[in-house]
């Protein structure tokens, strides 16, 4: 797309991809899946962007080529590339595993670099909205033959996005989580806690999805817009993950629905500032937290974890001629509940 089409209209153009380096693996994208960040970032909702864009921090490929140094994969593996493609590797947040943290080094050396945005060096780059794709091996993850393919690409940002919190948190038997929204984020965690064995809960608005919900392994769902919902479940959950991005969400309703000693995780990104009664906190020894997707270790746990237990999105496949009509459908909430583009089609 170009900085003129104010509507984001997305155009079949001509990119250069790096050739892969000693280190990188050059693989052909086969599924890249549409994330509401890339949204965002096309529309300058979250600043300006660098024109010519070409979005795509959910990517699923095959190798066809690899570095001559390169240990991990081969040719014919199945890979994703998930929101960075490389960081500094010797800062204390690459050595834990969290190179999403990456501070780089007071000499000026990069801290993490994004799938799409700027390299090293401050030129643009292209995300996974491509035919192909080079990364360093260390930032590619292995998709195991037991996900469906069409359906792993997403599973590179809204999947660990929704992995780690209730990894982190200690969701699993005998807790209680809450899943607040069933949107692309949402759907995925309601699995995740359920295959974690923990009490899977939805709170949505209204009660459209329940069925779906319920299929997702929830066994209760509760819509907040009849009244007294939130009211009638204070202190139910040992754990909270809002996926919703809304600014008019209640958070104190919200947090008023945790148990003593609960946590409220948050990992939308409302525009505008939130205000919150800190006494809704300190009543009830509770924790307020947010997350950001996670590191690659954690996100191949994530992807072996999934392929162990049968859990995936939902998507909807579509053409490179439809992205620019599911931008809209996207941010109308109409998608069920993750659009994936067939490359083939470019």
């Amino acid at each position: 797309m170009h900085r003129n089409d104010t509507t984001t209209r997305f155009h079949r153009t001509t990119i250069t991809i790096p050739e892969p380096g000693p280190h990188d693996v050059y693989f052909d994208v086969r599924y890249a899946g549409i994330c509401h960040s890339d949204i965002h970032t096309a529309r300058e909702e979250w600043g300006p962007a660098r024109f010519p864009l070409t979005p795509g921090h959910e990517i699923a490929g095959v190798v066809s080529r690899v570095g001559e140094a390169v240990t991990r994969f081969k040719v014919g593996d199945k890979v994703g590339v998930g929101c960075m493609v490389n960081s500094y590797g010797e800062c204390e947040m690459c050595r834990a595993d969290q190179e999403q943290f990456c501070t780089g080094t007071p000499g000026g050396l990069p801290s993490t670099l994004w799938t799409y945005g700027d390299d090293a060096d401050g030129n643009p780059t292209a995300g996974g909205y491509a035919q192909g794709f080079t990364v360093s091996e260390d930032f590619a993850c292995r998709i195991p033959d037991e996900i469906p393919f069409e359906a792993a690409a997403p599973l590179l940002r809204a999947g660990i996005t929704t992995y780690s919190p209730p990894r982190r948190f200690g969701a699993g038997p005998g807790k209680r989580v809450a899943v607040v929204g069933m949107g692309g984020l949402g759907h995925m965690a309601v699995q995740l806690s359920a295959a974690m064995g923990a009490e899977s809960v939805v709170i949505s608005h209204g009660r459209s999805k329940e069925a779906d919900a319920r299929r997702f392994g929830a066994t209760e769902f509760h819509a907040t817009s009849e009244e007294g919902t939130l009211e009638s479940l204070r202190a139910s959950f040992d754990l909270i993950i809002c996926t919703v991005s809304a600014d008019d969400l209640d958070y104190g309703g919200l947090i008023g629905t945790l148990k003593p000693l609960g946590t409220f995780v948050d990992v939308g990104l409302p525009e505008a500032p939130t205000t919150l009664h800190l006494s809704s906190l300190v009543i009830g020894s509770k924790a307020l937290a947010g997350s950001n997707i996670g590191g690659i270790a954690e996100t191949q746990e994530m992807l072996d974890f999934c392929a162990e237990h049968g859990v995936h999105p939902q998507v909807e496949v579509i053409s490179g001629e439809e992205i620019t009509a599911a931008y809209d459908a996207v941010v109308d909430s109409r998608v069920r509940y993750r659009y994936v583009i067939d490359t083939s089609t470019f």
